[in-house]
């Protein structure tokens, strides 16, 4: 996906800058706020609040620490941004909603966001999102809607960001930050990946503490970062899991296994999608060994979700809020939380058993296969003011439930979407020198990276 927009570059490359004296944080942090309060971008959109006084200060105070010798970590200094959704100590966390704006400021950092800062980064603000990260695509009346930079030179022909995590996809895409923390529970960091050309990875749910964070599903939500690479996800993923900050090597492909699915998921692809995931035959070639792979529980799925999960969660954490200030909701997430008031105590329990026992048929259908992979959206960007489009990328993604453990490449690289083969993650390497399954992941999904960056 072409940008028109001055990224960061990569994490590994701004460190190695800042120790070399090639740059400072400062300039970094200048860098950024410039492109946010540029009157010809969209900064005002994709920040609902810029704290520049504090960036800055951070800055000089790292740079002052680097003149003096000292040994800071490979994200020191460096300004990233954070969704929303996150409690950041003395600021009132919104999730994107006018309903939580006038709650008290929080008391305390976010687990991940605390974790972050004691790693040196600088955070520059707080993005834009959909209402409550109930929404792939990262509308919001409240705030605006954040845009890709996909055709974003063409006039007329806006896009949109897609979401949830809109503001903290784009506030990377269009260089307002060099990485990104987001959420993602049903692909609310992918999804907004995939559309702005940069790269998303969700976790294993329970490797990143979720305290300090509003959550949409206690089940399936997952803290996560978004950058320009998959190393760059790999390291603030580490610092998020308070693991060494070491990146995973990249995985060579020759004799890697990668199951294609064949069944649902890929109902309904647009044709340039379908193109872009053509490029499985780039990572054959690579040695990869690829196989078709129809997996049919994913057919039951539309019958299992009849009151979704997300749903069903979501409403249990909000009854009480929509009692009293239903109004002031975006329309179209109440409707989503309103969906759920029918259900009932049996159809969640059923729910999660018809979940367990899928999970476990996944195990033993694809344990063979080190990934799985399938398209990231099955339809492009959708035009900013084109109602139609959204509601059908908005009607694909109702019927297509969240998907555990995977990356997002840029849409550039022709996305690919994996998924360990473990069925429970987080794990350090075992007594044979396997790697725990996000790492593998994330090895893998550098040398798929590699690969598919020479087609660009």
């Amino acid at each position: 996906m072409p940008t028109t927009s001055p990224q960061f570059a990569p994490l590994a490359q701004l460190a190695a800058d800042l120790r070399s004296g090639r740059t400072t944080s400062c300039a970094l942090v200048e860098a950024a706020l410039e492109r946010i309060a540029d009157p010809a971008g969209q900064g005002s959109t994709v920040f609902l609040h810029v704290d520049a006084e504090y960036a800055r200060a951070a800055a000089d105070a790292h740079d002052a620490l680097r003149r003096a010798g000292t040994a800071l970590s490979p994200l020191a200094g460096i300004p990233i941004s954070v969704k929303d959704l996150f409690d950041i100590e003395g600021q009132v966390t919104r999730a994107g909603s006018k309903v939580l704006q006038n709650t008290a400021p929080a008391k305390a950092d976010a687990v991940a966001v605390a974790r972050l800062r004691r790693a040196g980064a600088v955070i520059v603000g707080r993005t834009n999102m959909s209402e409550f990260a109930f929404s792939g695509l990262g509308l919001n009346p409240h705030y605006g809607t954040p845009r890709s930079p996909w055709r974003a030179d063409v006039p007329g022909d806006a896009r949109i960001a897609g979401g949830s995590s809109s503001g903290a996809a784009a506030s990377v895409a269009d260089g307002m930050s060099a990485v990104a923390l987001g959420t993602d529970t049903g692909s609310s960091s992918r999804i907004p990946a995939a559309l702005c050309g940069i790269t998303g990875f969700k976790p294993t749910a329970s490797r990143i503490p979720r305290q300090g964070g509003v959550p949409l599903s206690k089940t399936l939500d997952s803290f996560e970062p978004i950058g320009v690479s998959v190393a760059c996800c790999a390291l603030v993923d580490r610092i998020l899991a308070r693991r060494d900050p070491g990146v995973p090597a990249t995985r060579p492909l020759d004799g890697v296994r990668l199951g294609v699915l064949t069944n649902y998921v890929t109902e309904g692809v647009e044709p340039p999608v379908a193109n872009a995931v053509a490029a499985v035959n780039h990572l054959a070639a690579a040695g990869a060994l690829v196989e078709d792979v129809r997996f049919a529980p994913l057919d039951r799925l539309p019958e299992i979700n009849r009151y979704p999960l997300v749903a069903i969660e979501a409403h249990a954490w909000h009854r009480k809020l929509m009692a009293e200030h239903a109004s002031e909701y975006d329309p179209r997430v109440l409707a989503r939380l309103k969906r759920a008031e029918a259900a009932s105590a049996a159809d969640y329990i059923d729910l999660c058993e018809a979940r367990h026992d899928d999970r476990g048929s996944a195990h033993h259908a694809l344990a063979a296969f080190r990934c799985d992979r399938l398209p990231g959206r099955a339809r492009a960007a959708a035009a900013h003011r084109r109602s139609r489009s959204r509601r059908r990328l908005h009607a694909h993604q109702r019927a297509h439930p969240p998907q555990p453990d995977r990356l997002q490449l840029p849409r550039h690289l022709r996305p690919v979407a994996a998924l360990p083969s473990a069925r429970q993650g987080a794990r350090r390497p075992d007594a044979r020198g396997r790697a725990a399954p996000d790492d593998a992941l994330l090895s893998i999904g550098r040398a798929v990276e590699a690969v598919l960056e020479t087609t660009r």
